[in-house]
Parts: C-alpha cells; sequence; structure tokens
C-alpha cells in the first residue's frame, strides 16, 4: 500500500513542474515549432520524470528541500527566459 505521506515533499515539484511544461509550450510556440514535434517531445519528458519520480523516489526523498529550491529556481530562470525572447 502506498502511503502518501511520504510523497508530500513533493508536491510543490508536481504543481512547479506543470508550470515548466506550460513555460516550454510556450517558448516552443514563440520559436514557432512543429506543436506535433513539441507535444511528442513533452510527452515523452513527462513519461521519463514519472519513471525517475516512480524509482527514484525513495533515493530523492532525502534531498526534497534541495530539489524543490532548484526545481523552482529552474521555474524562475525559464519565466525569465521566455520574458527576454519576447522582449527582443
Amino acid at each position: 500500500m502506498v502511503d502518501w505521506k511520504d510523497y508530500a515533499p513533493f508536491s510543490g515539484l508536481l504543481i512547479f513542474g506543470n508550470i515548466e511544461n506550460l513555460i516550454l509550450a510556450s517558448q516552443g510556440a514563440v520559436a514557432h515549432v512543429n506543436p506535433f514535434i513539441l507535444g511528442g517531445l513533452s510527452l515523452i519528458a513527462v513519461v521519463i520524470w514519472l519513471l525517475l519520480g516512480t524509482y527514484g523516489t525513495k533515493v530523492a526523498i532525502k534531498y526534497a528541500d534541495y530539489i524543490e529550491i532548484i526545481g523552482g529556481l529552474a521555474i524562475i530562470i525559464l519565466g525569465l527566459q521566455s520574458m527576454m525572447a519576447i522582449l527582443k
């Protein structure tokens, strides 16, 4: 049986990961990338993250705070990068 309390520290990553995926999709739209290729690559990335999250959680649980900080920083950087691309 899965104890969801073990996964609670990663709930922020789930939310921010979805936001990051939206940012990457908007960057692809601005860059006029083929939407089918972008969608396929996005699905591949989601499956890879699902597998890593499923099998790597037991190892990574002790580093949850660091992972959240790095994930949040990545989202801020990607957001700033997408805004800078629009301003050019």
